[in-house]
């Protein structure tokens, strides 16, 4: 039996060192824009989100024409926007009411084709989460919701430390590991069969659509996937009162894997990924691009 071990453990370590990921391409993004943060790719990877530091407003780079288009200039509309499987905007903007003192929440849709914002989710106080699937979008506040359609595909979001899973309409809430500070970060990986999603002190979870977990991949943040067997992620390390590293990683799902795609001392922060591109942004609020080669 430890003979079998052994063996196993040599064939597993000797595919990890045989596997190399190789930078093919490297492209600094808006070099005479203002700083960017909260980069968000679309799926095909041509179109990207990004927002100031305090994430007020929101602006749109065409990757291909670099023309820059304002989304929104309102409070919060950068912080956690997202594209649509058909291609739009959803995104929700904050403000204070001047009566109670209270947050209010309103979700908003930007329309590409039409180049027009509106209203899908009137203000309300509490929290507001985006639910993101394979065939649409919803906004779940906690008084009222908003959804593209019934039917969502396979689409995941976060509340507290739970795991909200709707599969064709169904939808089941889960609690894979314990986390007393909550889940998030949560999506569905591109095959539509794999939750990835942040769990504080803890780090990145890997799930299949039940909630089992199939893969711990360390305590990084931000995760987002590459393609349906890769995640991008977030290194950082704080001193309580700032960062004193961060950097990008990519590692594999199964938790076989992991290769730095930037050094610690570069304060590289806030990844996104599509269409086979990685984008993110440092410290300053540099945008970079890069395409890689996976040599398995």
């Amino acid at each position: 039996m430890r003979k079998t071990l052994l063996t196993l453990m040599a064939s597993v370590a000797l595919m990890c060192s045989a596997q190399q990921v190789t930078i093919t391409s490297t492209t600094r993004l808006l070099q005479d824009a203002e700083p960017a943060f909260y980069p968000t790719l679309s799926a095909s990877g041509n179109k990207l989100l990004y927002s100031d530091v305090d994430a007020n407003g929101l602006k749109m780079l065409d990757i291909d024409t670099q023309q820059i288009t304002t989304v929104s200039n309102l409070n919060g509309a950068g912080i956690d926007a997202k594209w649509s499987a058909n291609g739009n905007v959803y995104y929700i903007t904050s403000e204070v009411n001047k009566q109670d003192h209270l947050v209010y929440r309103t979700g908003r849709r930007y329309d590409l084709n039409r180049k027009a914002n509106e209203v899908v989710l009137e203000a309300q106080h509490g929290a507001v989460h985006l639910e993101t699937g394979t065939a649409g979008m919803a906004m779940n506040g906690e008084r009222h919701t908003f959804a593209t359609s019934p039917n969502r595909g396979t689409s995941v979001y976060t509340t507290g430390s739970q795991l909200v899973v709707t599969v064709n309409g169904k939808e089941n809430r889960y609690t894979p590991v314990e986390s007393y500070a909550g889940y998030l970060w949560s999506s569905v990986s591109p095959g539509g069969d794999k939750i990835a999603f942040f769990a504080a002190g803890t780090g990145i979870i890997i799930t299949d659509l039940q909630g089992k977990v199939l893969a711990q991949l360390g305590n990084y943040e931000m995760p987002c996937w590459y393609n349906n067997d890769y995640i991008v992620a977030q290194n950082a390390t704080d001193d309580g009162y700032q960062f004193t590293s961060s950097q990008i990683l990519l590692l594999k799902a199964d938790g076989t894997f992991r290769q730095e795609l930037t050094p610690s001392t570069s304060m590289t922060m806030q990844p996104t990924s599509g269409g086979g591109k990685i984008v993110y942004t440092t410290i300053d609020g540099n945008l970079t691009m890069i395409t890689i080669d996976i040599n398995e």
